[in-house]
């Protein structure tokens, strides 16, 4: 039997690289589109030293319909998509706004428009707890309501769920599974993949881990005043291999048509907030290396305090979180020092 072709857009990205590799695994032949904007080509050999197989890669962008298009003849029969393409940094989401609406909601609507014509079966989406806004109640369940996003970041991922909905209510051929993450840390445990944006890093963890290696002089935690009880903003942290486990039981339920309903969502978190001052110690904790810390004003767009009841996810898709959060900051800082055997950082 031919293994199942999916396509993984921005899956040279972050959670992506993660995703591929657990697709591999469970024996799904993958195809990367990325346009390497906010990730680098070596990715791929990382994925390749871990599983034994490089995916095939296109560079492009999936902003671009003829690109896509080029894509789905070059490699017929891809049966689901699971879409990363996205800029995902709350902050910089409120300085360039534009930049945001047309990265993430053009390519979606492109991979909408094109999946039809090509028969592809279904998409994950890749979306956020940042849909819930600054939630009434904690921990959030799935029809938890949405609130007035807080930045043009969370205002994408909801109108991108809206646009997905809408279009499989009008009759469209294919169905979505809709994965709201909560916040995705750590790095693989072969430490042959992990997080490394272009620059400075937009994220907690690898700010972190380059300010304990002496990349960055300090971290800073954004206000230590909010209503939480060490006053520092609260989070669900959920390892980057357990989310991307998520994709792989996501996909297999479109590929293998046994979902419930045209549309499902599920929450993908661990079910316990984290105050980040707490991340911060439990890393200290766990590798014994200091991070020299600073508290510094409250950042525009954040949130006091979310988790996830992901009760859901353990039930109908199968899968939990499972990582304690101490072996996450190991791997975080074990690819931190892979980063620097390499001279990379």
């Amino acid at each position: 039997m031919s293994k199942k072709r999916i396509l993984v857009t921005g899956g040279t990205g972050y959670i992506g690289s993660h995703t591929v590799i657990e697709l591999q695994q469970a024996g799904y032949e993958v195809i990367i589109i990325d346009n390497l904007s906010n990730s680098n080509i070596e990715v791929l050999d990382g994925i390749e030293a871990v599983t034994g197989t490089r995916p095939a890669f296109v560079k492009g962008d999936v902003t671009d319909v003829e690109v896509l298009r080029k894509l789905f003849e070059t490699y017929p029969d891809i049966k689901g998509i699971i879409n990363f393409a996205a800029s995902k940094a709350v902050g910089e989401s409120v300085e360039k706004p534009l930049l945001y609406y047309r990265n993430n909601l053009v390519s979606l609507l492109n991979l909408l428009e094109l999946m039809p014509q090509y028969k592809v079966k279904g998409i994950v989406f890749s979306s956020s707890c940042t849909v819930y806004g600054e939630p009434d109640i904690n921990p959030v369940t799935e029809s938890t309501p949405f609130k007035t996003a807080t930045s043009p970041y969370g205002n994408t991922k909801q109108i991108s769920e809206e646009i997905i909905t809408d279009t499989i209510k009008s009759g469209a051929p294919f169905k979505s599974v809709i994965l709201r993450y909560f916040n995705p840390v750590g790095a693989h445990p072969s430490a042959c993949v992990g997080e490394l944006p272009n620059g400075v890093p937009q994220n907690l963890i690898p700010f972190l881990t380059q300010t304990a290696i002496g990349v960055r002089k300090q971290l800073s935690v954004f206000g230590d005043d909010y209503p939480t009880p060490d006053g520092s903003c609260i989070r669900d942290f959920i390892d980057v291999v357990d989310l991307a486990r998520a994709h792989v039981m996501a996909v297999a339920r479109i590929v293998d048509d046994k979902m419930d309903e045209p549309v499902e969502i599920f929450n993908l978190g661990t079910g316990r907030g984290v105050s980040v001052l707490e991340l911060l110690h439990t890393f200290v904790n766990a590798t014994g290396v200091d991070v020299p810390y600073v508290i510094t004003e409250r950042r525009a767009g954040d949130i006091i305090q979310v988790w996830a009841n992901p009760e859901k996810a353990n039930k109908v898709l199968g899968w939990k979180a499972e990582v304690p959060l101490e072996e996450t900051m190991r791997n975080a800082w074990r690819w931190q020092l892979k980063l620097r055997e390499k001279g990379i950082m």
